[in-house]
């Protein structure tokens, strides 16, 4: 069951207005109390996007079973030159599908994202895909839909927004779906609907049905290009053909940040607001209208800069993107909780939390007795005390920091796991940059870099699969006319430069390589993860493989009885260190934590790897490489 309040008293939900003295951990907390005391959507606005990723973090930890969802940016600057990355179209789209009809539960955005002009409101579902097990479908008036749609045709599906054709099978991954999908036909029958692994293309779980998103917020069938080319001669003097964006679209392209033309493609755009139900509540900043101002202001800067390339004509500001006043006219049709993290006057629709931060507890290395302040806090606090890490790895050097110390300390799984725990301390995993003190709760939590130090820390970012960082084809500049390239699939060919094709009923960009023989392979440019650099032979006598050929996959077996002999060696290498008599160094553990912690940055995931790998090897008996 969830806890008891211990911001926002029971009584005080549906009348409060204004609450005072949140900051950090504590308004994450009582948004969360709030949304599960209402019986209708919380909307949580950011400042920023980097506090609204640092809000989702926090709320989702503090809510459980709690819906939450993130409404994010498009993360380009306006009038950028390329478009959105698919996974946060797909984000974004996913929240719009829902937002509509949701009944509870917390929606996160950034201040920015009012600001943003939307499809109308019967975009998505208008253009949503339905398909069931069983069902009649025409299976290739459904391929014409699903590139209509703005979904991409290539040979292997591996990102959303693409789709395969492979037979009887059709692979695609719909927006909004964390998993592709595999459609197996029996000719115009949908046999089976099953989820597959993008990585290895095993078939997984069946599923019963499925909705199809679109694949972008903007359309580009017939019938769009056919209202964009009629409005953008309307907005912009001189000749159309000559602009860059008028050819694209025409073609039916999607032109790098083709997002900010949105209004261009229909009669009437929509705001965040004319999404959210009638009945929601607005979780917002204090100081919100200074900073939809502000950042209008920088808005209009950067259209002063971008509004001079004469084949790259853009919109207005206001023709954009919706102007602050009009934003405050739409917030001011829904309920409006202000959150300050300063206290604030008493009235009867305000509220000030009964909350402060815990006193300074960091660990000082360099004195003898080096947690001197956490003990005496530990001893005076009447209450139960909750330890957070940000990491597995971390949670278990703050444990065993703390039995060292001689405390009872247990994990928790989770808040509502410490709101069921017993009084002992407990330390868990948790995104919390910093901690709480709830007097009235009896309850304080003390973040690990409340004990240790602050650091920078770093927006999470989309991990892709790892490979060699010398081999790495970044930007298509990096590829010359005649260059030997490796094709993850189907070995070494040469690069001929890109061409335009019509697929799956539209055009796009395709790297064109020639292989052995003469024969050709088009691969677009969307795929060019799957393109490598040649670090063979020197480029002129690289040796081109045959498609449809096993050459490729020769090589590759090759390749891999040599590792298994390489591995068999350092196997027997690590077998006989294994079996030899080493040092295990030991060193004062706070010092070290001290001497970690006045690196000013978090570190990568790979640095942190191989520093624990070396704290690792350096502690064991076994001799090290």
């Amino acid at each position: 069951m969830p806890h008891p309040p211990l911001i926002i008293p029971a009584a005080r939900r549906e009348d409060v207005r204004a609450l005072g003295g949140l900051t950090g951990a504590r308004a994450a907390l009582a948004a969360v109390e709030l949304a599960r005391g209402l019986a209708r959507p919380l909307i949580v606005i950011a400042p920023d996007a980097l506090e609204a990723d640092r809000l989702e973090g926090e709320i989702r930890w503090f809510a459980g079973d709690l819906p939450v969802a993130h409404f994010v940016e498009w993360e380009t600057l306006p009038w950028d030159t390329f478009s959105p990355h698919q996974d946060i179209v797909s984000q974004r789209l996913s929240v719009l599908a829902r937002l509509q009809a949701k009944k509870r539960g917390i929606l996160i955005v950034s201040a920015g994202v009012l600001l943003q002009r939307l499809p109308p409101t019967d975009y998505v579902a208008a253009r949503t895909l339905a398909l069931s097990a069983g069902a009649t479908l025409d299976r290739q008036a459904f391929i014409d839909s699903l590139a209509e749609s703005g979904y991409l045709r290539v040979p292997q599906v591996e990102e959303h927004g693409e789709f395969a054709v492979r037979g009887a099978l059709l692979d695609v991954f719909p927006m909004g779906s964390e998993q592709p999908l595999r459609i197996d036909f029996f000719d115009d029958e949908i046999d089976t609907l099953r989820v597959f692994d993008p990585d290895t293309q095993l078939s997984g779980d069946r599923l019963d049905a499925v909705n199809i998103l679109p694949a972008r917020e903007v359309p580009l069938d017939a019938d769009a290009v056919k209202a964009f080319r009629q409005r953008y001669r309307e907005r912009f003097e001189g000749q159309p053909s000559k602009s860059r964006v008028y050819r694209d679209v025409s073609d039916g392209i999607a032109h790098g940040g083709i997002e900010y033309y949105l209004p261009l493609f229909f009669e009437k755009t929509a705001a965040l607001a004319d999404y959210l139900p009638g009945n929601a509540v607005l979780f917002l900043p204090d100081d919100l209208d200074g900073q939809l101002d502000a950042m209008w202001t920088e808005i209009n800067e950067r259209y002063e800069l971008c509004r001079l390339d004469p084949e790259r004509p853009i919109l207005s500001p206001e023709q954009t993107f919706i102007q602050p006043a009009e934003v405050r006219e739409q917030l001011g049709r829904y309920r409006q909780v202000a959150v300050s993290r300063n206290k604030l006057p008493e009235s009867e629709r305000t509220l000030n939390a009964d909350t402060r931060l815990p006193p300074a507890v960091k660990i000082e290395a360099r004195y003898e007795d080096a947690a001197r302040a956490l003990m005496t806090f530990l001893e005076s606090f009447e209450g139960r005390v909750l330890f957070t890490a940000d990491s597995a790895g971390r949670r278990e050097s703050v444990n065993d920091f703390l039995l060292g110390r001689g405390l009872t300390v247990t994990r928790a799984d989770s808040w509502q796991a410490f709101a069921d725990g017993d009084g002992h301390p407990q330390v868990a995993v948790a995104p919390l940059e910093d901690g709480v003190m709830l007097p009235t709760a009896g309850i304080a939590i003390i973040s690990e870099q409340q004990l240790f130090g602050e650091k920078v820390r770093q927006r999470n970012r989309r991990r892709r699969a790892e490979r060699d960082p010398e081999s790495i084809i970044r930007q298509l500049n990096d590829l010359q006319a005649g260059s030997p390239v490796v094709h993850a699939e189907h070995g070494v060919g040469r690069y001929l430069g890109l061409v335009t094709l019509e697929a799956g009923g539209s055009q796009g960009e395709f790297l064109h390589l020639e292989y052995a023989g003469g024969d050709k392979l088009y691969v677009p440019v969307q795929s060019l993860d799957l393109i490598s650099r040649y670090t063979g032979a020197s480029p002129e006598n690289a040796p081109l493989h045959r498609l449809g050929s096993d050459q490729w996959a020769k090589a590759k077996k090759r390749a891999i009885n040599r590792i298994r002999d390489v591995a068999a060696e350092l196997l027997d290498v690590y077998a006989r260190r294994a079996a030899r008599p080493g040092h295990a160094f030991k060193w004062p553990e706070a010092e070290y934590r001290d001497f970690e912690n006045g690196f000013p940055f978090e570190p990568t995931f790979d640095q942190q790897q191989t520093i624990d790998d070396v704290l690792r090897d350096l502690a064991s008996p076994q001799p090290m490489d």
